[in-house]
């Protein structure tokens, strides 16, 4: 392959591609992301993760419980969270400390899920963010609860 052809690596500084840093986040900053669960989310979560519960992947045993018929995995749908929170608010850098989480209702398959995540505290001293996550479907609530995570400074110029 000569030098033209060869895909290039980018490089990319903390500045160049981070998220918000800490001094930039504010109580009631929110976001949002929005996506349709598929078969093949469910297929290759449970490939990915090792949960292959029939409740999950077979109809015939999913219908005899009390969700009458497969549901998504509660952490597939929790994975959302995670999208909006390392992806857009805060955003590329920041770290998990914990989360604190309740089902609420099945999600299924064909189900759009609408996550919402609302910075509720900001602690400058120690870079923990507090926030409020909801993930629903229309109104109806799915799972909601809170993340803490640590956020990085500004690096300073030398």
């Amino acid at each position: 392959m000569d030098q033209e052809a060869r895909p290039s690596v980018v490089i990319a500084t903390m500045e160049e591609q981070h998220g918000y840093f800490i001094d930039e986040l504010k109580p009631g900053m929110t976001d949002v992301y929005v996506r349709t669960v598929t078969e093949t989310d469910i297929v290759q979560y449970s490939q990915v993760s090792g949960d292959d519960n029939p409740l999950h992947v077979n109809e015939e045993f999913a219908k005899q419980t009390i969700f009458k018929g497969r549901i998504a995995h509660g952490m597939l749908t929790c994975g959302y969270i995670s999208a909006v929170l390392g992806t857009k608010l805060p955003g590329p850098g920041c770290a998990y400390l914990n989360q604190n989480l309740n089902f609420r209702a099945p999600v299924r398959v064909g189900d759009t899920v609408q996550t919402r995540v609302t910075i509720k505290d900001v602690d400058n001293e120690t870079n923990n963010v507090v926030t409020e996550v909801v993930c629903s479907i229309g109104e109806k609530i799915v799972i909601d609860g809170s993340a803490t995570l640590w956020v990085p400074n500004r690096r300073k110029k030398d």
